[in-house]
């Protein structure tokens, strides 16, 4: 996969920086109890076939639209880019037939050969990001991470995969938050053959799947997940990454707590000396009250970087146990 020889931003998917409408439906019981995380993840999807990332004009008259999917090209069903290349290889004629799926309607394209020979720069076959890992549930053998949906920031729409994974990324730089822009990690793989877990659903509360047992060395203790009703106003923590791959804890006050989310500020000095605020790609953080498992860090406040809201870990379990 060549990660860990290549630097990643945790810009390549649209960070939600403003508030989603939660569905507020508790169904964790008390008592129970998962790891909460804080690591700094990679992620990677293979999309269920080749999208278009950029409007271009194909022909005197028709354009691809972002977001459309290349279906078969001469008649020949076009699953990966080395699908494309393959059937342009075998192109003789200077018309190329494309039939696209746009927007779930098909589409049918008469092309310029050299039109389509430009297009492969503006092809893409897999999506890749940072986040921050959330949870693991030991019983399950399940994680959770991000708290939100990836949407993936060229398609600007949560992206079909059909494969996905995440694994443990090394924070190399950090670009901090100022008050209007938000701040970025740079990061990159740590070992691309060992993957955290694999990717089941891109949820509107997070991405969740199949943990990897053989990577023990990253878990603690289990949590109890504290209810809504539990959470009060004043100090709390985060457990999050901001250098190389060590999860740390830094202080925040909860300012705000309402039925369906929470609202917060960082008082660490260290932290905000590192970051400046919350940065894209802190997403997905763990938030924890007097030893209990309150939720993760979800959006940020784009003019003052310091205040954050974050997501009920009840909410996000809910949400990975919905089909």
């Amino acid at each position: 996969m060549g990660w860990s020889k290549r630097l990643m931003l945790s810009t390549s998917f649209a960070t939600l920086l403003f508030f989603l409408p939660f569905q507020h439906d508790i169904s964790a019981s008390s008592g129970d109890r998962v790891i909460p995380m804080g690591h700094s993840i990679g992620i990677q999807m293979d999309l269920s076939g080749i999208f278009v990332t950029n409007d271009v004009l194909v022909n005197n008259e028709q354009w691809l639209k972002a977001g459309d999917s290349i279906v078969r090209l001469n008649g020949t069903d076009i699953i990966s880019l080395g699908d494309f290349e393959h059937a342009m290889m075998k192109a003789k004629k200077e018309k190329i037939h494309m039939n696209i799926s746009r927007k779930g309607a098909a589409v049918e394209v008469l092309a310029e050969k050299d039109a389509v020979k430009r297009l492969l720069p503006f092809l893409k076959d897999r999506t890749e990001g940072t986040g921050t890992l959330t949870y693991v549930d030991p019983q399950t053998g399940t994680y959770g991470a991000l708290g939100h949906q990836i949407v993936d920031s060229s398609l600007k729409s949560p992206p079909p995969f059909k494969h996905g994974a995440i694994y443990l990324s090394e924070i190399e730089q950090i670009k901090k938050s100022v008050p209007g822009t938000p701040g970025y990690k740079i990061s990159s793989i740590v070992d691309d053959e060992e993957y955290l877990g694999t990717i089941k659903k891109n949820g509107v509360y997070g991405i969740f799947g199949t943990w990897n047992d053989a990577y023990k060395k990253v878990l603690a203790e289990p949590l109890e997940i504290m209810q809504p009703t539990e959470l009060q106003a004043g100090a709390a923590e985060i457990f999050t990454t901001v250098k190389g791959t060590e999860v740390e804890k830094f202080s925040i006050r909860i300012t705000d707590v309402e039925e369906e989310q929470f609202h917060f500020i960082l008082t660490d000095s260290k932290l905000l000396e590192a970051t400046g605020g919350i940065l894209q790609g802190m997403s997905g953080s763990p938030v924890i009250q007097n030893g209990k498992f309150v939720g993760a860090v979800t959006h940020m406040f784009v003019d003052e970087p310091k205040k954050g809201a974050g997501l009920f870990l009840v909410t996000m379990r809910d949400g990975e146990r919905r089909k």
